[in-house]
C-alpha cells in the first residue's frame, strides 16, 4: 500500500532531486534481416525497426503522463551490426544511414548496435566495419558504436586495441568542426554486457530475445539527498541508506518496465539501476563522494568511497527487481558529472586517479576530453590499461576518449545536453608505441578458467 508520506517523498526525488527514468530501450534482432545483398538487408533493417518501434516514444510519453515521472531517452539497440556486414559485404555506411533514417522515423534520441565482438579475433565484417565507424558517426546524427576487445575468458585482441586508437582519433579528426562529437558516441568494452541500455555501448545481443524491452534509472541527487539527511554517522549507516534508497529507485524502473512491456506487447528484459549522472548541479555522482566526507571527489578515500557506492546500489536494486542487468552501479564520466567537472578544472581529479576508480565502479575511463594531438598509439594503450582491468577483474570495463582536436590542456570542449562539457586532461608523454605494435593477443587470465 502507498501512503501519502510515499507519494509526496517519491514527487520531491522528481522534482527537487533529479529523479528520472534515464532511457527506455527497445532492443531489437536484426539477424533474421541478414541478406547477401545489402540494399535488400537494409531494407529489412528498416521495416523491422519502424515496425516494431513505431509506437516506443508515443508509449514513453503516455507513461510519463500517467505516472509524473520523467523518462529523459527513448533509444533502441539493435544486434551488432558487423554480423549482417558478414553476410551482405559492401560498404557497411550504408546500414549507419539505414539506422539513421529509421531512428528519425520513430523518434528515438539514440539508436546503438554499430557494433562488432572482436575480443577473440577479428571474423568476417568485423574489420569492415570497424574502420568504416569513423565515417558512420560524422554522417549521422543518432547512430552510436561500441567495440569490445577484450574478456575475461578470450583475454585482449591488441590487434584490435592498435586499430581502435586509430579509429579513436580517425573520428576526432572527421567531427572536429563539431567539437570531436563523434568519439563522444564511441566506446570500446572489455566484457560489454549483451542488454546494455545505455549509450553509447548499447547493442542487442546475439543472445537475447527477437525484441525486448530494457529500462535504465538514474538518481544521484536522490542518493545524495538521502545521505545529507542521514548526517553525521559512521559508513555501515551510510551503505544501508545508501542500499535503501536505491531499493526505491529500482522499484520506479520496475514499474515502468512492467508497463511498457505491457503496453507495447514486448518482453520486458532488464532494469539498470546505474547512477547515470547529469551536468546539473545535485545530479553528480562525485557529489555522493563529497556527501560522505571527502573534500573534493578525487582526493586520497576516493577509490573506497566509490567501491562502497557501488556495492550499495546493486545490494539494494537486487533486492528490488528480479529483473536487474546492464551495467548496474555508478558511472563516472567526466563531461556529464558537475563534481567531476569540477574536481577535474582544479586538478584534484587526474586521468590516473579515474583509472584506479574505474576498478570499483560500473564502466570505466568515460567522457574523458584529451588533447588534441594525442597519438593513435596513446590511446590504444589507454584502452589496453582499462581493458585489463576488466579482464582480471572479471567486470565490464570501457573507454570513451575525446581528443579535443586543436584544444590543448586547459581548454574546455562544449557539447552540451547531457554530454556536458569537460576540461582537457593532461596525459603521460612518453610513447607506449613498440608495445601497442607488437600486435597478437594478451592472454586470458587463470581466473578465466572457472568450469
Amino acid at each position: 500500500m502507498l501512503n501519502l508520506s510515499d507519494i509526496l517523498e517519491t514527487i520531491t526525488m522528481i522534482q527537487e532531486e533529479h529523479l528520472d527514468i534515464r532511457t527506455i530501450t527497445m532492443g531489437i534482432s536484426l539477424l533474421d534481416c541478414a541478406d547477401q545483398d545489402i540494399d535488400v538487408s537494409c531494407a529489412k533493417v528498416y521495416e523491422k525497426i519502424t515496425r516494431l518501434a513505431d509506437r516506443l516514444v508515443p508509449v514513453g510519453e503516455e507513461i510519463e503522463k500517467q505516472y509524473g515521472i520523467p523518462i529523459i531517452n527513448k533509444r533502441i539497440s539493435v544486434t551488432p551490426i558487423a554480423m549482417l556486414v558478414a553476410a551482405s559485404g559492401g560498404d557497411p555506411v550504408k546500414y549507419a544511414k539505414t539506422l539513421e533514417r529509421a531512428a528519425q522515423a520513430v523518434g528515438v534520441n539514440f539508436l546503438g548496435g554499430y557494433s562488432a565482438l572482436v575480443q577473440k579475433g577479428f571474423a568476417a565484417g568485423d574489420e569492415a566495419l570497424i574502420r568504416s565507424i569513423p565515417r558512420a558517426l560524422a554522417e549521422t546524427e543518432h547512430i552510436c558504436s561500441s567495440v569490445n576487445i577484450g574478456s575475461t575468458k578470450a583475454g585482449i585482441n591488441m590487434d584490435a586495441v592498435r586499430l581502435m586508437g586509430q579509429i579513436v582519433r580517425e573520428s576526432a579528426e572527421l567531427t572536429a568542426d563539431r567539437d570531436s562529437i563523434g568519439c563522444a558516441k564511441l566506446v570500446v568494452f572489455c566484457n560489454a554486457p549483451e542488454d546494455n541500455p545505455f549509450m553509447a555501448g548499447a547493442f542487442h545481443g546475439p543472445g537475447e530475445p527477437d525484441c525486448v524491452i530494457n529500462v535504465g534509472v538514474s538518481g544521484p541527487g536522490v542518493v545524495r539527498a538521502a545521505l545529507e539527511k542521514a548526517g553525521d554517522c559512521d559508513l555501515t549507516v551510510i551503505a544501508d541508506t545508501i542500499k535503501k534508497t536505491a531499493f526505491k529507485i529500482t522499484r520506479m524502473g520496475q514499474l515502468v518496465g512492467a508497463r511498457a512491456s505491457e503496453m507495447l506487447g514486448v518482453p520486458f528484459g532488464i532494469v539498470d539501476l546505474s547512477l547515470a549522472p547529469t551536468p546539473a548541479i545535485g545530479d553528480s555522482v562525485a557529489h555522493i563522494l563529497e556527501e560522505m566526507g571527502l573534500e573534493i571527489c578525487g582526493t586520497h578515500g576516493t577509490t573506497a568511497a566509490l567501491a562502497l557506492l557501488n556495492d550499495a546500489v546493486k545490494k539494494g536494486g537486487v533486492m528490488a527487481s528480479s529483473h536487474v542487468g546492464g551495467l548496474s552501479g555508478a558511472f563516472i564520466p567526466v563531461s556529464e558529472d558537475a563534481g567531476m567537472i569540477a574536481a577535474a578544472e582544479c586538478g584534484a581529479l587526474s586521468i590516473e586517479k579515474l583509472e584506479a576508480m574505474t576498478a570499483v565502479c560500473s564502466v570505466g575511463l568515460d567522457m574523458i576530453v584529451v588533447p588534441g594531438d594525442t597519438t593513435a598509439e596513446t590511446i590504444s594503450a589507454i584502452i589496453a590499461d582499462e581493458a585489463a582491468i576488466g579482464m582480471v577483474n572479471s567486470k565490464t570495463t570501457a573507454v570513451r576518449l575525446i581528443p579535443a582536436i586543436g584544444k590543448q590542456i586547459g581548454d574546455t570542449l562544449e557539447f552540451g545536453g547531457l554530454l556536458g562539457s569537460g576540461p582537457v586532461m593532461a596525459l603521460k608523454t612518453p610513447s607506449p608505441a613498440r608495445f601497442i605494435h607488437r600486435g597478437g593477443r594478451i592472454p586470458a587470465p587463470l581466473q578465466s578458467l572457472k568450469n
